[in-house]
């Protein structure tokens, strides 16, 4: 079975919608992440006068250790608000307390 719903067998009509839906919807959260990652580590890692086509080796080392940490941030703060929701029965109201 794809992920979008065909070839699921004769009972399938098409596309799943909902299906489409949340593949959009992860999309464009991962967009807005890598959005995020750019903006944040070329801010900080990168010179606006560039003089070299390419990375230096600090500026490498720099991007790499600012992705390491935003990934790192980012999943901690999910797993808090995992543990939140779960304490607080799964409801929105838990979240006020991170």
């Amino acid at each position: 079975m794809s992920f979008l719903g065909r070839g699921a067998g004769p009972s399938s009509g098409g596309v799943n919608q909902e299906r489409v839906d949340m593949a959009a919807s992860e999309l464009d959260m991962i967009t807005d992440i890598f959005n995020r990652i750019v903006t944040s580590c070329h801010a900080k890692c990168i010179s606006p006068r560039y003089a070299e086509g390419d990375l230096n080796k600090g500026e490498s080392v720099c991007i790499d250790r600012c992705v390491a940490k935003f990934f790192e941030v980012n999943k901690k703060v999910g797993e808090k608000m995992q543990a939140v929701g779960a304490a607080a029965g799964g409801g929105p109201s838990g979240f006020t307390s991170l």
